[in-house]
């Protein structure tokens, strides 16, 4: 069914008192951002860029809703649809983001917008609608206990924010410096890119387009940034970043072998953390993690406490929430199998997949 005519069937579904529901269109990605800013409850991930990146890099269908009252955005919920043989069919809010979910003013936008995307998953015959949120919001709803994230505020003094590291990963951060490791920006994605791919590529995962990244930086131009890390010149880590009002965030990061040996990554961090405090930020979010993994342990060992998010699931088709993440063990052949590719031909391949993956 056209969005137009599902837009109407819904809306004549509804009760007379419902907000009224709309469908973010071309010309009002502003206001969309400005309730999202304003919104205490929002993410960076409800920001309207995202139905582009989305779009235009991996080619999904996207149903950006937002409720109306009176002339004024009470809510928005950002959906898209990811349909695949391999990984199956859902309708996620958002894939490729770690945060998501229904934000509004209250019970009726929020009723209304979840009425509406269980409706279209229905429509689309899904196997399961999936919200990422910060905190629960369907209790009664299964849910995937997998991912943590790690918010902490941070001072606007470097020297306070180096002492709330604990000792052994402060000890890190000081070898690096002393190691002669450098950080600067960078406008564009490429040496950011062959530093990622060859990252992911060594723990068995696909890599994400160029054309993302690319997006990325075009569509949110200043939120979005490139931090290099430097050993005499030569590139050895790198992170790209985001800006949400006060807040930091870290998403896409990669390092090089010899970056283990000059604790490179942790001087990344501490550089993103330094630079983002200069630049007025109050909270460094080090993002979501999978339990007891690497990642995991590396962020608790800075001091920072796991928080859990809420992923939960509305099953149309499925009978069990999908676990469509490389933990599940029968993913474990083909990240073995990724990683005796040659790099060129896994940055090939990988972009056909991992559209997929979300």
């Amino acid at each position: 069914m056209p969005a137009d005519a599902l837009l109407r069937a819904q809306a004549a579904a509804a009760e007379p008192s419902s907000p009224a529901l709309r469908l973010l269109a071309s010309g009002g990605e502003a206001r969309w951002d400005a309730y999202v800013l304003a919104h205490p409850a929002a993410t960076f991930f409800h920001r309207a860029g995202w139905q582009r990146v989305i779009e235009q890099a991996f080619g999904h269908r996207t149903w950006f809703y937002y409720t109306e009252e009176e002339g004024r955005i009470t809510g928005v919920l950002p959906l898209a649809q990811v349909k695949s043989r391999l990984f199956g069919h859902s309708l996620a809010s958002l894939p490729f983001c770690a945060y998501g979910g229904i934000v509004a003013d209250n019970d009726a936008a929020r009723a209304r917008l979840d009425a509406a995307a269980r409706e279209l998953a229905r429509q689309l015959g899904v196997d399961a609608l999936e919200y990422r949120n910060l905190a629960p919001s369907h209790p009664e709803w299964p849910t995937k206990s997998l991912y943590v994230t790690f918010r902490k505020a941070i001072d606007p003094d470097p020297e306070k924010n180096l002492n709330a590291i604990p000792r052994k990963q402060r000890a890190m951060v000081r070898k690096g410096i002393k190691a002669g490791l450098a950080s600067e920006d960078d406008a564009g994605i490429e040496r950011f890119y062959s530093v990622y791919a060859h990252n992911v590529h060594r723990h068995g995962t696909p890599a994400l387009p160029r054309r993302y990244f690319r997006l990325l930086r075009e569509v949110f131009g200043g939120d979005c940034s490139v931090l290099l890390v430097t050993k005499d010149s030569a590139i050895v880590s790198a992170v790209l970043s985001f800006r949400f009002r006060n807040e930091i965030l870290p998403y896409y990061a990669g390092d090089l072998p010899a970056a283990r040996d000059l604790a490179a990554n942790d001087f990344k961090y501490w550089e993103l953390m330094r630079k983002g405090a200069e630049a007025g930020c109050t909270l460094f979010d080090y993002g979501r993690s999978k339990l007891d993994t690497g990642p995991y342990h590396f962020k608790k060992n800075w001091g920072f406490v796991p928080q859990p998010l809420y992923y939960e699931y509305d099953l149309v088709r499925a009978t069990a929430v999908p676990e469509v993440n490389p933990l599940n063990p029968k993913y474990r052949f083909f990240i073995a199998a990724w990683r005796r590719l040659p790099l060129a031909v896994a940055n090939t391949l990988g972009p056909y997949l991992v559209r997929s993956l979300g």
